[in-house]
């Protein structure tokens, strides 16, 4: 009761007590939403459109991924409301919340720019006018001194005192004038309109803290309401930004077990191509010499090729089955009596023919090649480039 009795604090110290309170009551249905960081986006923005309760976080997995849920209702013995994973939806909120922010961050950036240039542009006005001022005050001075009798010694320096002290601030003020002109033509007009179609960037930027984009997020959107269609499988997202609009985002739920980690397109096919000829640590250096990483961004190795390979049933290359007719480029070399760097040179002058499942993949030769007539010439010749010589010339040294 305000002003009933002297209290221990004064009462503007209480109502800043009971705001603080306020913001400190997270996870009440009327409460302040969470925004302390985490690595949930929407920590205390989701409510069941069900039973309208607040949606909570709880991290599962070896590396704790966020998933949204609601299970009050089990102490019921009813099934739990809704659960899915979370990072699909932080990322679907911050495309949104990019895309609708882009146009007024642009707007936002013209509006400052148009500002910037009106404060410059104000601030020499005002320099102008008490240049003007002081010209003026110079010039009464002048008068004051000239129209003063010479007999009268004291006012006439004093005169003249006044009269320079004013001449000193029209200089002062004609330099600051000078620098300003100076400083306003050399430096370039921000590009503030650069920082608005970087906005994705700055979001994305590892200096960015997971709390400041809740903050963010906080400052734009009051609620989001939380529906799953069963039929289609989706989860259904009603936006409440600030202001009163609203929006709708629908994404597709995923299925049990289902997760972002998975092998790209690219291995899977380069895997199914090289299995039936190659090793699996030939796969795995391929693999790692085109720069494509795991699922988990990690190098290949011969285990890993073998556990996608039976997760996805690609049967395995096996030495027994090797019929003789592919041949490796050390192989080949072996069976030829020659070097490695023999073979490869042969390969590079277009002389031994030779297959790759895809640029970077090791050498395969047929060993039918190894016995044609030109290479085995071209194999033989020592001390001279890996090259067939044309049948019209006559060659300046023989063999002997």
């Amino acid at each position: 009761m305000k002003d009933h009795h002297e209290g221990y604090i004064d009462w503007g110290i209480y109502e800043r007590n009971q705001k603080q309170l306020a913001i400190n009551a997270y996870g009440q249905r009327d409460g302040t939403k969470s925004g302390r960081g985490g690595r949930s986006l929407l920590i205390g923005l989701m409510t069941c459109g069900q039973c309208g309760h607040r949606l909570r976080v709880a991290y599962r997995g070896r590396y704790p991924y966020p998933v949204y849920q609601w299970i009050g209702r089990t102490a019921l013995g009813l099934p739990r409301c809704m659960c899915f994973g979370g990072q699909r939806v932080d990322a679907a909120i911050a495309c949104e919340l990019m895309r609708v922010v882009q146009p007024i961050a642009i707007q936002a950036a013209l509006v400052a720019e148009r500002t910037h240039m009106e404060s410059q542009r104000e601030q020499q006005r005002i320099l102008e006018l008490e240049l003007q001022q002081a010209r003026y005050e110079a010039s009464l001075a002048e008068r004051r001194y000239a129209t003063c009798d010479p007999d009268n010694r004291l006012i006439a320096a004093q005169l003249e005192k006044n009269w320079e002290t004013s001449l000193r601030r029209v200089g002062e003020y004609e330099a600051r004038l000078e620098d300003i002109k100076l400083s306003n033509s050399a430096t370039p007009n921000p590009d503030f309109t650069g920082l608005a179609e970087d906005l994705d960037s700055a979001w994305s930027s590892s200096s960015v803290t997971m709390r400041t984009r809740q903050q963010l997020v906080r400052a734009l959107i009051n609620d989001i309401t939380v529906n799953i269609d069963e039929a289609d499988c989706e989860i259904v997202l009603t936006i409440h930004w600030k202001g009163g609009r609203h929006s709708t985002l629908r994404l597709r739920k995923p299925q049990s077990g289902e997760h972002e980690c998975v092998t790209s397109d690219d291995a899977l096919a380069i895997i199914e191509s090289m299995a039936s000829r190659w090793s699996d640590e030939h796969i795995a250096a391929t693999l790692n010499r085109m720069g494509l990483p795991t699922a988990q961004g990690k190098t290949w190795t011969a285990k890993r090729v073998g556990s996608i390979r039976r997760v996805r049933g690609i049967h395995a290359y096996k030495s027994a089955e090797k019929d003789g007719e592919w041949l490796t480029l050390t192989e080949a070399a072996k069976a030829s009596n020659v070097t490695a760097h023999r073979i490869r040179s042969l390969i590079a002058a277009g002389i031994l023919p030779a297959q790759q499942v895809v640029p970077g993949a090791p050498y395969q030769i047929n060993a039918l090649d190894l016995r044609d007539p030109h290479v085995a010439t071209a194999m033989r010749r020592k001390g001279r480039p890996c090259q067939s010589p044309p049948e019209s010339q006559i060659p300046m040294f023989t063999d002997t």
